[in-house]
């Protein structure tokens, strides 16, 4: 079995999976964690020294490499994994058991403007530039992310109720 979270960053998903792999006795992988160990490299360095057509590449092959290890897992994508090449269509192949954790622009704002400095794509970003960043994001982004088999509101909501909605909702 994988359990694979997807969605905005910030949404939760690596918190949220780490509560669900522990629930389910499974091992928790981080993808952008997997990607920075087996590269040797933080993911911010290889976007500046190579690009992301590079990260992009290399990102879809190791999403693969975990998506065919034999282990039951549960895995937290990156907010950009499932929008680039044939990415959203191999998790779709590979599991059905895709969440999609969803959070409205305000939510996303008030999670992310508090650790922005750690998030290269927004640390240059004012907090009033936020809505629109995001906005867009989301827009570009949501057609990827409604193809997930579930989609969990994480809206006014801790982890730990997010992770029992979709415990609950596993086979």
């Amino acid at each position: 079995m994988k359990v694979v979270l997807i969605g905005y960053m910030g949404s939760g998903k690596t918190t949220v999976g780490k509560l669900l792999a522990e629930e389910l006795n499974l091992e928790f992988v981080d993808l952008d964690d997997y990607i920075e160990t087996r590269l040797s490299e933080k993911i911010a360095h290889l976007f500046a020294t190579k690009g992301e057509l590079f990260f992009r590449k290399k990102e879809s092959a190791l999403l693969n490499e975990i998506l065919d290890d034999d282990r039951d897992l549960v895995i937290a994508l990156g907010g950009g994994t499932p929008c680039y090449g044939v990415n959203m269509d191999t998790i779709l192949q590979k599991t059905n058991l895709v969440f999609y954790l969803r959070l409205s622009i305000a939510s996303l704002i008030e999670r992310l403007y508090k650790e922005k400095d750690h998030r290269p794509l927004i640390a240059h970003l004012k907090e009033e530039d936020l809505p629109e960043f995001i906005g867009k994001h989301l827009f570009e982004r949501g057609v990827y992310y409604s193809r997930a088999n579930y989609t969990v509101i994480g809206d006014n909501k801790d982890s730990e109720l997010v992770k029992e909605e979709i415990t609950a909702l596993l086979p």
